[in-house]
This record gives C-alpha cells, sequence and structure tokens, in this order.
C-alpha cells in the first residue's frame, strides 16, 4: 500500500474498508430490457412462454418501454457487480441509450427475425436498421455492435447467410440462440433436414466472430465442430434450468477448448441479472448433472464469468485487472456474515456471495453505483416509472 500510495497522486481515494476488489462480471447473455416483463409469464416451457406470453406483449414495444426495462436493468447489473453485457433485442436503440446513461458497456444488436418486429417491418429493413445503428453508436468507447439473428427457427436460411455477411462486411461479431432445446432441434429438422448445429455450419454462420447461446442440446460430434470454428458459448444455466431447457454439457466443452462464458439470459425467464447467483448455479448444476462434485470447480466458473465473458463478447481486456486493461471493477464488503471468514477467495465469490454485498461498481474508472447510490441516473425516478410500465404491460395482456 506504502509503495503504490508514494507512487500515484489520486484525484479520488476510496476507503472501502474490509473489501475484496475484482474484476467486474461479464454476462454473456442477456435482454437488458426484458426487466419489464419479470415475473408476468411463470413456470412454462420455452415456446409456450415465448408465443403465448412474450411475443403478444413485444409486439406492442415502444422505445420508452425498451429504454426504461434496459435502464432498470443495467441498475440491477450495477448493483451487483456486472460491468459489461453482450445483449439482444428489439428497438435496440433504446436500449442503448439506457446504456449510455447508466455508463456500462455492452455489446448489442437488433434482433433479427424473419418476420415484422416493433423496430422494422421485414427482414431487408431489420439489416439496414443494422447498419445505422453500427454508424450511430461506433464512435461510442462503451457501445459495440453486433449481428443478432434470432433463432433458427425464427429466420431462413437466406436470411442468416445474409446476417453473416453483414457481420464479415462490417467486421461485427454474430450472435444467435442455438440448440437451446430438443424441440428446436426438431423444428430445425422439419424445417431443413438438419440439427440446428451442422445446419448453421453448413450455412457459413459458426466462425470466431460468432456466440452461440444456450447451447444445451448438442451431440459430441457438435461439441467438436464447434470447437474446431472457433465459436464461443454462453452458457445460461438458471434459465435452462427454469424453462426445463436442459442442462450445457459445459464441463465437455471446456475441455475441448471452446470459451464458455456465463450469461443470465433475459430477467422475464430467470427473473434476475444476477451474476453471482448464476455462478453458484452453474457450479452446482455441473456437478449435479456429472454426479461430479470435481467437475465445476470455483476458479473455472469465476474465469467463466471473466474471462469466458469477453470471450464471449469479442472484447480483449475485459474480466481480468492487469496493466493496459480497462478499470472496470467490482468491490464487495467482507464484513457480511456470509463472507466471514475468509479462506479462499474463489470460493466465497461462487459459493457464498449473493452480488448484494457489492458496495461499489465501477466501469472506466468512474463509480457508478457505490453504497445503494447510482451516480449516473434518478433511481427512485426510475422505479416509479416501471409502475406505469406494469401497469401498460397488464393492458396489453388484457388483465
Amino acid at each position: 500500500r506504502e509503495a503504490v500510495a508514494a507512487a500515484h497522486a489520486p484525484a479520488r481515494l476510496l476507503d472501502l474498508g474490509d473489501a475484496l476488489v475484482m474484476p467486474g462480471l461479464v454476462n454473456a447473455h442477456t435482454h437488458a430490457a426484458m426487466t419489464f416483463l419479470r415475473g408476468v409469464a411463470d413456470d412454462l416451457p420455452l415456446m409456450d412462454w415465448l408465443t403465448q406470453h412474450i411475443f403478444p406483449v413485444e409486439k406492442h414495444l415502444t422505445p420508452d418501454i425498451v429504454e426504461a426495462g434496459a435502464l432498470l436493468g443495467c441498475a440491477e447489473m450495477l448493483r451487483t457487480g456486472t460491468t459489461a453485457f453482450n445483449d439482444m433485442y428489439l428497438i435496440q436503440d433504446a436500449t442503448y441509450r439506457a446504456v449510455n446513461t447508466a455508463g456500462l458497456r455492452c455489446l448489442g444488436g437488433e434482433g433479427i427475425f424473419g418476420f415484422p418486429s416493433p423496430a422494422y417491418p421485414d427482414a431487408d429493413a431489420g439489416l439496414a436498421l443494422v447498419r445505422r445503428l453500427h454508424e450511430t453508436w461506433r464512435h461510442n468507447p462503451r457501445i459495440r455492435q453486433c449481428v443478432t439473428p434470432h433463432a433458427v427457427y425464427t429466420t431462413s436460411p437466406e436470411l442468416l447467410q445474409r446476417c453473416q455477411a453483414l457481420a464479415e462486411e462490417l467486421d461485427l461479431p454474430l450472435h444467435i440462440h442455438l440448440a437451446e432445446t430438443t424441440t428446436e432441434t426438431a423444428q430445425c429438422q422439419q424445417m431443413f433436414g438438419q440439427r440446428p448445429v451442422p445446419y448453421c455450419h453448413g450455412l457459413g454462420l459458426l466462425t470466431p466472430r460468432a456466440t452461440v447461446a444456450h447451447a444445451v442440446d448438442l451431440t459430441d460430434g457438435e461439441m467438436d465442430l464447434l470447437a474446431s470454428t472457433g465459436a464461443a458459448v454462453a452458457h445460461n444455466p438458471e434459465s435452462n434450468m427454469k424453462l426445463a431447457s436442459g442442462a450445457a454439457p459445459v464441463p465437455q466443452m471446456l475441455a475441448r477448448g471452446i470459451a464458455v462464458g456465463i450469461g443470465t439470459d433475459g430477467a422475464a425467464s430467470n427473473n434476475s441479472l444476477n451474476m453471482f447467483t448464476e455462478m453458484t448455479s452453474c457450479a452446482m448444476l455441473h456437478k449435479l448433472r456429472c454426479m461430479d462434485p470435481t467437475c465445476a470447480p470455483a476458479q473455472t466458473v469465476l474465469d467463466m464469468a471473466t474471462l469466458g465473458g469477453a470471450a464471449a463478447l469479442h472484447w480483449p481486456g475485459l474480466g481480468q485487472l492487469a496493466p493496459g486493461c480497462p478499470a472496470d471493477l467490482t468491490a464487495l464488503d467482507l464484513s457480511a456474515p456470509n463472507m466471514q471468514p475468509m479462506y479462499n477467495p474463489a470460493s466465497h465469490l461462487v459459493y457464498a456471495a449473493t452480488g448484494h454485498e457489492v458496495r461499489l461498481t465501477m466501469v472506466a474508472g468512474e463509480v457508478l453505483y457505490q453504497d445503494g447510490r447510482f451516480s449516473r441516473f434518478d433511481y427512485p425516478a426510475l422505479v416509479a416509472q416501471m409502475r406505469d410500465v406494469r401497469r401498460w404491460v397488464l393492458d396489453k395482456l388484457g388483465r
């Protein structure tokens, strides 16, 4: 401490007492704005959840609803130590405005469908919108664009190839839901004659610029294929468990050298954006699935939530505290009862922490959250706004 103090003249000195400082967590896959749908439809299979409850509300979306939901998502992530996230949603420009307000880092993309969305009337307009978003936000240091076709069952082969071509042209990452359920696999086989992973590989989507979300229903050969392409995986344990989608074969993917990050998915299917509880779930799920308490050790899971997330965002330097890397960090209160005594920090972070020990979250050296206060926006006003959003959702559902 004395050597550091002598070598630097800080503009501000923060005394956090007995605290653990660590890299900010990186959420590898989410839909931040979907906080406005948290708890609106629970305990349902994925396709029923989507088609009967989520899509009917989303067809009425407005930029104001998306921006409010995304800002609430940013608040939740800052409060629980996340500094960067990979986002896919609708009317994405509104999410970027929320991110710009809150100060996190975001790799995001407008969800591309083969049918009209609230943001565009057809696929041509959707791809044109991706171009406009890239031009609008490309100079923002905390917001990066990716191309995000939604899934194999909401697109066509031609549309997926056009998405890949656009990602190559603009030199952007590509992010897609893939192999999430056995139902998706059956649909893909019925529609296109192949399972999802070889189908997308045949269309050229699986490259080092790709991140696939979920990757639950995989064969050994498909894991080998993912490894050979250099694609990254965003693992979403709590959403996959809640929707009974299955458990992704994460230890097997890691053994093949596949880069795996951890994501929360959206708050409508999780129902939180808390990466600390997601780490706990990840470790426990795979120990049980494999019947092996050694298959998902704490350090491996912590690495997935930091360095693995950076790989899933294709954003070098995130997820670590090292010379030349961004000052993106979080600090936890070690005086909390569940954090005592301290033997192994990685163990505490994965198995004991809840996320609400977080006292401070910083991005690019700027304190965005400290001890219950958000530095860039009025949180009580946001809570009041979400009450209005709730009434809007209930109206759209006819409740």
